[in-house]
């Protein structure tokens, strides 16, 4: 027990002996017990400090002795009979206990030294000044609580917290937000494909005699211009005597492809959202075998309209957007034609639009992410050299060839900020659709006899004649 009461010296501090400099080392023994309260617990009240500050403590009666369980944590110094100073060293917790000349407790503190955030609060005052973020030691770290209007506002009050604390791994981020906003987002995707297609030729075949001397000709002229894809059935025939034959080949060709997808998508202010509206088609890869047995493998290709995006509402109603939109449907062009071990296999190609970008719009502002306008020409003359380049004649031995496609398209992007509505606000795409009666599809031709919403009131101002919907018969 002596052992014990002179370890325990130190950790009285240099105070206390300075109140008594012949003060003789004091037993265990001799210390009384230490008041309790109802709880059974040391009636000690908690004090928080911070890494530097220092608090005043003015005790009841006069101060004999200090026991301060970790020095390294806080000190005490007492520079007067009744009053001391406690002052914070390092982060961590410690206690403090007071005692008199007669051994009793005069006053115990329990001491948590936390960090000083009192700069840290005021820069986030400062900064988001419509934010209700509270801040709270823990351990080494900090703890930021509270509520946000927007997830930026989160994020700079983790970032400004760790630039300031010096260390990004100790931060807490515990900031919630209000009503976090959620952000439809309605896609356009455009395309107008028109292709024009000209082909004029005249063939000749015949054979020529002069005496004994007979000379068979044969001029053919191909349409090279269209890759073969496109060849005129069109002809007229005519015969010059028994021995000469023309045949005029001629083919006007115009076609008009249009595609129009409109995905839409709703997703809360920073989480992703993904869709997809197609299907997938299967694609041989390489066999595997086992003991001479060989399994075909199938892996799956998607195709279709699809639609993800990561909206991050910032202020003033502006939203950033992560797009990555694609149409994409399946062709014969670039087919592929592998022989497998189910036999020739037919692998399609797929036509693709695709635009990935990085966007900030303001709430119903619209913006095109893409656009593309394409213009392609061939034309391809083919005759006999020579005759060919006669003026007028030469067209009984060349053929024309003309080829031009013309492509449009606009990726057009409006985002809103969004919020629930009743269902009966909504309408839905089958609203009112009604198979169409026998007498009506056998006599009349219809399928359906009503595909809309009937019966709902118009806006003011707005009057429409004639049957509507969304489909029209």
């Amino acid at each position: 027990m002596k052992a014990l009461a002179i370890q325990a010296l130190p950790f009285a501090g240099i105070a206390a002996l300075t109140l008594n400099p012949v003060l003789t080392p004091v037993l265990a023994a001799d210390y009384r017990p230490a008041m309790k309260s109802s709880e059974g617990s040391l009636n000690a009240r908690f004090l928080a400090l911070g890494v530097g500050k220092s608090i005043v403590i003015d005790l009841p009666r006069d101060v004999k002795d200090v026991l301060v369980a970790d020095p390294k944590i806080a000190n005490a110094v007492v520079r007067s009979a009744q009053r001391a100073y406690i002052i914070g060293a390092a982060v961590g917790q410690t206690n403090i206990i007071f005692f008199d000349a007669s051994g009793q407790q005069i006053a115990a503190y329990d001491i948590a030294v936390k960090r000083d955030l009192n700069g840290l609060r005021a820069a986030l005052k400062q900064t988001l000044p419509n934010a209700d973020i509270r801040v709270e030691g823990l351990g080494e770290g900090v703890m930021l609580s509270g509520s946000v209007a927007s997830p930026i506002e989160a994020q700079q009050a983790a970032d400004l917290a760790a630039r300031l604390v010096g260390k990004p791994d100790a931060v807490v981020n515990g900031i919630s937000v209000r009503g976090r906003d959620q952000v439809m987002l309605k896609v356009v995707v455009a395309e107008v494909q028109r292709d024009i297609v000209k082909q004029l030729g005249v063939n000749l075949s015949g054979s020529l005699g002069y005496g004994t001397a007979v000379v068979n000709f044969n001029n053919t002229n191909p349409f090279t211009a269209g890759s073969g894809a496109l060849v005129s059935d069109n002809k007229v025939q005519a015969k010059f005597g028994n021995s000469v034959t023309a045949t005029l080949r001629a083919m006007e060709n115009a076609g008009v492809i249009r595609t129009l997808a409109e995905p839409n998508l709703t997703a809360i202010s920073g989480e992703s959202a993904n869709f997809l509206a197609g299907g997938e088609f299967p694609v041989p890869t390489i066999p595997t075998c086992n003991n001479g047995i060989c399994t075909q493998n199938v892996t799956f290709k998607k195709f279709g309209i699809s639609l993800g995006f990561t909206p991050i509402v910032m202020n003033a109603g502006r939203i950033s957007l992560r797009i990555a939109t694609e149409v994409s449907e399946l062709s014969q062009e670039g087919a592929y034609t592998a022989v497998t071990s189910l036999g020739p296999t037919t692998i399609p190609s797929l036509k693709t639009r695709r635009a990935d970008t990085t966007l900030e719009i303001p709430s119903g502002g619209s913006m095109v992410m893409a656009g593309l306008i394409k213009q392609q020409t061939k034309q391809a003359i083919n005759g006999l050299p020579g005759a060919a380049q006669l003026p007028i004649l030469g067209t009984l031995f060349r053929s024309r060839d003309f080829v031009n496609n013309n492509t449009e398209l606009m990726i057009l992007v409006t985002p809103y900020i969004v919020r629930a509505v009743a269902q009966k606000d909504l309408s839905r795409p089958d609203d009112g659709f009604t198979s169409a009666s026998d007498p009506q599809s056998d006599l009349l031709g219809s399928i359906n006899r009503i595909y809309g919403a009937p019966g709902r009131r118009l806006p003011p101002g707005q009057t429409y004649r004639g049957t509507y919907g969304f489909i029209i018969d």
